[in-house]
């Protein structure tokens, strides 16, 4: 290939990544950096972690999980016991209300439960009204790589992912859910205003 023919595909490569990567930078610029005085963020930022590439097997009849899945979307993902104690069933509430609330958005933002004991949900889990399949729950069986890219790890945490598959942003529990949902659906509100990504479906 002559030179000029590769220094044109170079460019045009790297005018794609930028394409894809621009959204996401200025959401997280607009988010954290340009605030205006007084506005408090609810999550805690964390240094992004990119989810591993290795596939999770799904949990009844769900296909494997894998990263690229994720991305194109912002995602709500905890890791819990397959048992769903209350920690992990109030997890599941504050995911599914934050990601209803946000209406005719609703369709940019994936949950994910990670079984972190390698057991089963009972049918309970399944069919509940905080884990229902018809909210776009995915269930899959955690392995050590994607655990360990979740920092800070504790009973009823909520990690927020980007578009690109980053773990950059952490909910910890609180004991009033409502307050908790609140809080999860004010700061998600805000990062899907400031990114175009996922506008008109996914990509």
């Amino acid at each position: 290939m002559p030179p000029a023919a590769r220094r044109r595909g170079r460019r045009t490569l790297l005018l794609l990544a930028l394409v894809c990567v621009l959204p996401v930078i200025a959401s997280y610029a607009m988010f954290y950096l340009w605030q205006p005085e007084g506005r408090v963020n609810n999550g805690s930022l964390l240094q992004p972690v990119l989810l591993p590439e290795s596939a999770l097997s799904g949990v009844g009849a769900q296909p494997e999980l894998v990263r690229g899945e994720l991305e194109g979307r912002w995602t709500l993902l905890l890791a819990a016991p397959a048992a769903c104690d209350a920690s992990c069933a109030g997890a599941l509430y504050v995911s599914r209300q934050a990601r209803l609330a946000q209406a005719k958005e609703m369709e940019r933002v994936g949950r994910v439960w990670l079984i972190t004991d390698g057991a089963e949900p009972g049918d309970e889990q399944l069919t509940g009204s905080t884990t229902s399949l018809a909210d776009e729950l995915r269930i899959a069986h955690a392995n050590a790589d994607w655990l360990a890219s979740l920092p800070g790890l504790a009973p009823g945490a909520i990690y927020l992912v980007d578009p690109l598959g980053n773990v950059m942003m952490r909910f910890d529990e609180r004991a009033d859910s409502t307050a908790a949902a609140r809080a999860l659906t004010k700061d998600l509100q805000r990062l899907l205003k400031y990114s175009a990504l996922g506008r008109g479906g996914r990509s």
